[in-house]
């Protein structure tokens, strides 16, 4: 991940003498790690940083940087807030060894063909799933809201649940999620990618992505199908959209998202009830009773 684009981890650990601390006394930390990406350099390189989110683990705490948008994204969601939104999170990645391969991928050439690895059993089908379990066990230990787990189509490729959560809580799930997934997988001489579409894929393989799963209040109510007027302004911000969900401007995702491979086209927004291959999907079961969940 580039740090420039605030997609990457950072962790420090620190230890206070004041016993218990919750998020209400609003501790602080210095931090001069910042100065990497900070404009000034050497020269204004010290910050001060409020802590956000802590977590029931009382290990782990999650703060603000210049980096990520965190502040924009909790001005949104407060402005939201009496709409009750709900989200939940499914995270794909990739496990890579030490010279950047995917787990279960031989150092020249490919693995067979997809079609056995998808919610694999077996040491030939399925890799990494010591990281993968060690993984869950650590965002249960945590208190995180993690429901799930299973291998993807690629070898080498699995995702987790998240959720449900509401408002900003997920995305404060979701990176810790993510840097404990790091944090484990470091203790098996294994690195995580969250990239679209490594290099090493983009043959006949999947990439991945995070679907994420939206409603509110009036969507998860009868009649809420009614919601669907909402389909043709997510279409007019389609495009505005796909680059703002890629730290890249679009640039990474335009590999993934292109039709094939269990995905929608990045070009063209689409959506559909039971469609896995849309922009958007609503769910079979709720459509039937007559609400929405996107």
């Amino acid at each position: 991940e580039d740090s420039s684009t605030g997609s990457i981890h950072r962790q420090a650990t620190a230890s206070h003498c004041k016993g218990q601390i919750c998020i209400q006394s609003r501790p602080t930390i210095l931090n001069e790690a910042e100065f990497m990406a900070h404009p000034q350099g050497l020269s204004n390189a010290e910050n001060f940083i409020l802590y956000l989110s802590l977590s029931p683990c009382p290990f782990l705490i999650l703060y603000n940087s210049a980096t990520n948008h965190r502040s924009a994204c909790a001005e949104v969601m407060e402005k939201v807030d009496h709409l009750n939104p709900w989200f939940g999170m499914e995270q794909e990645y990739l496990l890579l060894d030490r010279d950047g391969y995917p787990l279960g991928w031989p150092k020249h050439g490919y693995p067979a063909p997809k079609g056995p690895y998808y919610c694999g059993v077996g040491a030939n089908r399925v890799f990494g799933r010591e990281v993968v379990n060690a993984h869950y066990r650590a965002c249960l230990h945590t208190g995180l809201s993690i429901f799930g787990v299973n291998a993807e189509v690629t070898p080498g490729q699995w995702e987790f649940q998240l959720g449900t959560c509401k408002g900003i809580m997920m995305g404060d799930q979701l990176w810790m999620a993510r840097y404990l997934l790091h944090r484990v997988a470091e203790q098996f001489g294994v690195s995580v990618t969250f990239h679209p579409k490594p290099q090493i894929t983009k043959g006949d393989w999947n990439g991945s992505g995070c679907h994420c799963n939206f409603s509110t209040d009036q969507m998860r109510s009868d009649g809420g199908l009614a919601v669907i007027e909402a389909m043709p302004k997510l279409a007019a911000t389609h495009h505005e959209c796909i680059r703002l969900y890629d730290p890249h401007g679009g640039e990474d995702n335009k590999y993934r998202l292109t039709g094939k491979h269990e995905t929608s086209s990045a070009e063209t927004f689409t959506w559909g009830v039971a469609n896995r291959g849309a922009s958007v999907r609503i769910p079979r079961g709720v459509a039937q009773a007559g609400k929405v969940i996107l």
